[in-house]
């Protein structure tokens, strides 16, 4: 059945990857229309979301936000599906990163470096770094339950000179990795919420108690790597800006969760600045109130 699937939707997804920009939004107003007007995708998910990350807006402004946030949404998934296809010079033309020296600076000191990063606009192009620094860009990701287009995505980012490792494989290949002298650039994106079994931290995000990945912050300390945020910003359609922002760099001199805390903190600058970028239909506050009494 997954390779049936797979035979079914793959020519749509390669015609698509194909169309000009301007066609593929297009495409992309039309299926927002669909997904918003029509079958209301996770609408009410989005919707107590933004009620609670932003209770200092009317429920007019949030709606403004909730619709941006719905064509922005569908743009993305277009673009997902333009990097099967994009060329390279379209790519950095499209998502241009403004620091990249930065990264090259740390390769100089020759330790790994973790990006913490958000599902904040565009966090598929990111994989733009990749061909831009001497060491291996790698990121971390949930494996896709279909393995043929589980295939597709790691084909996708190999070509643009990016590797995608499963969370669970991610201790042992970066232990792996100092232990044979193997730098790189590890991607995090810890934003999410973690399951409440396995919870180890709680911090306030946008004004709510919520528990944190801490996944990063705990692998710099115990491997001694500089940490990274990245912050992005839509430019407008189809065109984003990425600056590169220094974390930490010697994340062992700070108390446990802290760098979790502090990355939050960026990540919150973001969603105020401009919240229709940010993924609401995650269910990130679900485990509210839900706290362990110690």
């Amino acid at each position: 059945m997954q390779l049936l699937v797979y035979i079914l939707v793959f020519p749509i997804l390669w015609v698509i990857s194909i169309l000009p920009f301007r066609i593929l939004y297009l495409l992309s107003d039309f299926v927002c229309f669909w997904v918003y007007k029509v079958f209301g995708y996770r609408k009410s998910t989005v919707r107590k979301n933004l009620a609670l990350a932003l209770p200092h807006l009317n429920s007019q402004e949030r709606l403004v936000v909730e619709q941006k946030f719905y064509i922005h949404m569908c743009d993305m998934f277009m673009e997902m599906i333009k990097t099967m296809n994009i060329s390279d010079t379209e790519i950095n033309r499209r998502f241009v990163i403004t620091n990249i020296e930065l990264i090259k600076e740390y390769e100089q000191k020759g330790k790994s470096v973790i990006l913490m990063c958000a599902h904040y606009a565009s966090w598929e192009w990111l994989i733009n770094i990749a061909k831009k620094i001497n060491f291996s860009s790698i990121g971390i990701y949930k494996k896709i339950n279909n393995k043929y287009f589980d295939k597709l995505i790691r084909d996708i980012r190999s070509r643009l000179k990016a590797e995608l490792v499963e969370t669970k494989k991610t201790v042992e290949l970066m232990e792996y990795n100092e232990k044979m002298g193997i730098k790189a650039f590890y991607g995090f994106a810890s934003d999410q919420s973690p399951q409440l079994s396995r919870a180890k931290y709680w911090d306030t995000f946008m004004g709510h108690e919520v528990p944190v990945y801490t996944g990063a912050e705990m692998l710099a300390k115990k491997l001694d790597m500089n940490i990274v945020f990245i912050r992005v910003k839509k430019i407008k359609r189809g065109f984003y800006e990425a600056t590169l922002v220094p974390l930490v760099e010697n994340p062992r001199d700070y108390p446990d969760y802290e760098i979790s805390s502090i990355f939050l903190r960026e990540v919150e600058k973001l969603i105020l600045e401009a919240p229709e970028y940010y993924f609401w239909t995650h269910k990130r506050w679900k485990h509210i109130g839900k706290k362990p009494t110690e």
